[in-house]
């Protein structure tokens, strides 16, 4: 007991059972109005909690910041434009938002500058001074005597709580001392603590948002660059290296430097100079047995434009590096500009043109009829890693068809799926293994209309056969559709590719139909081998897409080529009942022609002609789907890669966050506060001395005991007290 103080007036003490009975006094008004605003005001930021928190939840599901683009293609016309005028996709910037914080801010801080002081006074205060009578209106009391004097039990009373981490105080009255006793009073600190978190935390991540930025930008006469030439951006798209808040993206290849980050920002980007430059050396990368990346590293030197000194670092991911206030994130990586060494194949023509490019660079191609196409070089990729786990029976891409898979169409993204899909897919059994390299590019023309093309650069065993895989895409977010091309006895597509080239030549397409007829007819029936080498010619015209050429061309709208043309040619001018006999006909007349047609071109090519046999029969076969899907390519050339020399590129986040220390301030804070209200119990202890009545040497105490909340456990922690405050035996 540190403190005694004097006796007072009954009528100024705590009658906490008398004032139940009495009518209400001015000061129980204002106490209960007071209780009654401060309910109001927790039901208000409740409620404004919420609405946040549903705000951020959407915040969190609806991307932010995409392009308008996407938003189009993901809700449709109406809800995309109904979803930007609400600002969904800029939610944590939208004013409403804002002004939600704003009150939040302001609701809190009042609230904490009102409750502050009481709760610092009651911090200090004991209540002492309740009646000795009131203690009877207490749930948990107890009485009982003491074999010693009243002083004596004082200090003994006094020493048992003071071990045992209660603070008291005594008041010594005329009739005897009344002890106030307390422990746990720091539980009120966390409403103070959880209070204040909120609002350090709201604060600090205002200062690190776009709200601060736009109010500088404002100040400072800055516009957002809407272009897509970044050299065009002038000093208005232009922040100073002294700008006290952001988090751009820089992106340094190796062996160069930069230092000047992008901005994105909801309707554009704005450049962001940084006061140093940041060097790439080299980009490192590990990846595990499976081919999966494990560690993404960049060995980088700090240039510093002011002091002119440098500094190296390496930067990894969850492995920041801070430079100046400024910390450097290793948020991706990509290709820094790879040389690549390309042949461009034509389809239907034997020209192959050997051609030096550049990731990220174009050049432009003249047709024979002066149109002009660009072929822009997008992306290289060195490891491919996909799933080759056989498909199922029944599973899509599955088919009756020779080979296992019907390829009778260019969209094989149902079957390729079974084994280019993620890595986290679950269906049948993984078989995880890198593929080699693959490249993109897009074909652009005149219009600005743009395809993309995916192609590997080794053959893939899909299924038992080693074919390539030429991918080509309409737009962006469709799936890429791949064109499998058999790999012939030396693993190259040069096989495929004369035989394509040879189908499109009218003389070998002549010269094939004539060597099968003479093959497949009796020599003493001259009639019959003229009659099959027409079929055989028409078979392989209208294979080609070369009817139109001639005077029997398709119908309107019918196909162009390969086996949907002799599909629309039965359909046309076969009678029904006869359509599944002549299809199986000219079916074995197409394989017989093809098959001429491939000897014709390996003996080009210089190779002997090839033999019947399993393996001959196995590339016929999936070579005469990949002729047929071929009609459908949107190109007239392929593009393989023959080499290449990769350059890395790394992309860093640098972020400069003024308001980080106020988070983190206030997440420990929020810590402390939710675990001082939630474990922390604030519990009051009375205990009145009097002398026993005709016994001089005898105290007689009276104890009571409350807490802020009632639990199991107080009734025991109170029988406890008893026991060892009054000696009573277990």
């Amino acid at each position: 007991m540190t403190e005694k103080s004097p006796a007072r007036p009954a009528a100024s003490s705590e009658a906490l059972a008398d004032t139940r009975l009495a009518p209400p006094s001015a000061a129980g008004r204002a106490m209960l109005a007071s209780t009654m605003e401060l309910l109001a005001s927790m039901r208000f930021a409740i409620s404004l909690l919420v609405v946040i928190c549903i705000a951020a939840i959407t915040g969190t599901v609806v991307r932010q910041n995409e392009p308008m683009n996407n938003y189009v293609n993901q809700f449709g016309p109406f809800w995309s434009e109904l979803f930007g005028r609400l600002n969904l996709y800029t939610i944590y910037s939208s004013w409403w938002f804002v002004l939600m914080l704003t009150f939040l801010v302001i609701s809190t801080t009042l609230c904490i500058t009102r409750h502050t002081p009481k709760i610092l006074r009651d911090l200090k205060t004991y209540r002492e001074t309740v009646r000795e009578q009131s203690l009877q209106a207490f749930p948990h009391k107890a009485i009982g005597h003491l074999h010693l004097n009243p002083e004596a039990a004082l200090q003994q009373i006094n020493a048992w709580l003071t071990a045992h981490g209660w603070r008291a105080r005594a008041q010594v009255r005329t009739a005897g001392v009344m002890i106030g006793a307390k422990k746990g009073a720091v539980h009120k600190l966390g409403y103070l603590a959880t209070h204040s978190a909120i609002v350090l935390i709201i604060l600090g991540s205002s200062l690190d948002g776009n709200q601060f930025l736009r109010l500088m930008m404002w100040f400072q006469g800055k516009t957002v660059y809407q272009g897509s030439d970044f050299n065009k951006m002038t000093a208005e798209n232009r922040l100073g290296p002294g700008n006290p808040n952001f988090r751009a993206n820089l992106y340094v290849p190796e062996g160069s430097r930069s230092g000047a980050a992008l901005l994105n920002m909801p309707s554009g980007v704005m450049l962001q100079e940084l006061p140093f430059d940041v060097e790439l050396k080299k980009f490192k990368v590990e990846y595990y047995s499976t081919g999966m990346p494990k560690l993404f590293a960049s060995d980088i030197v700090i240039h510093d434009r002011e002091t002119g000194t440098t500094k190296e670092a390496t930067v990894k991911v969850n492995e920041p590096y801070t430079y100046r206030g400024m910390a450097l994130y290793q948020s991706s990586f990509e290709d820094g500009g790879s040389e690549l060494k390309l042949r461009m194949r034509g389809l239907s023509t034997r020209e192959d043109v050997v051609l030096a490019a550049k990731v990220g660079g174009s050049t432009t191609m003249t047709g024979a009829d002066s149109s002009k196409t660009t072929l822009e070089f997008s992306d290289l990729r060195v490891i491919n890693v996909e799933n080759l786990g056989g498909a199922t029976a029944g599973a899509p891409g599955a088919s009756d068809t020779a080979g296992g898979t019907d390829v009778r169409r260019v969209d094989l993204v149902d079957s390729l799926q079974q084994h280019l899909g993620s890595g986290a897919n679950t269906s049948g059994k993984k078989n995880l293994h890198n593929v080699g390299p693959s490249f993109s590019y897009k074909l652009r023309d005149a219009s600005g209309q743009a395809r993309e093309f995916n192609n590997y650069m080794l053959p893939l065993e899909l299924e038992g056969q080693r074919v390539f895989l030429l991918g080509v895409r309409e737009a962006t977010g469709d799936n890429f559709r791949y064109l499998r091309v058999p790999a012939d006895a030396q693993d190259s597509m040069d096989g495929w590719l004369a035989l394509r080239r040879a189908l499109a030549d009218p003389a070998q397409r002549n010269r094939a139909a004539r060597h099968y007829a003479e093959a497949a007819s009796p020599n003493d029936n001259p009639k019959m081998r003229e009659q099959l080498e027409s079929t055989s010619l028409r078979v392989l015209t209208l294979f080609a897409g070369a009817a139109g050429l001639h005077t029997d061309a398709p119908a309107q709208g019918a196909a162009v080529g390969g086996l949907p043309a002799l599909s629309d040619f039965i359909e046309r001018e076969v009678p029904q009942a006869d359509r599944s006999r002549v299809s199986e006909v000219l079916l074995r007349i197409l394989n017989g022609s093809l098959f001429e047609l491939h000897k014709q071109a390996q003996q080009q090519l210089g190779l002997p002609a090839p033999e019947p046999s399993p393996k001959t029969q196995t590339f016929m076969t999936q070579a005469v789907l990949s002729l047929s899907d071929s009609m459908f390519y949107p190109a007239p050339m392929v593009l393989q890669l023959d080499d290449f020399k990769q350059i890395q590129a790394s992309v860093f986040q640098v972020t400069r966050s003024p308001g980080r220390t106020l988070v983190y301030a206030g997440a420990i804070l929020l810590i402390i506060g939710v675990f001082a209200m939630l474990y922390i119990r604030e519990r009051r202890l009375w205990i009145w001395l009097e002398t026993a009545p005709g016994r001089s040497e005898q105290t007689r105490v009276r104890m009571a005991m409350s807490s802020n909340r009632d639990t199991q456990d107080l009734p025991t922690e109170f029988e406890a007290l008893k026991r060892h405050l009054l000696h009573e035996e277990a």
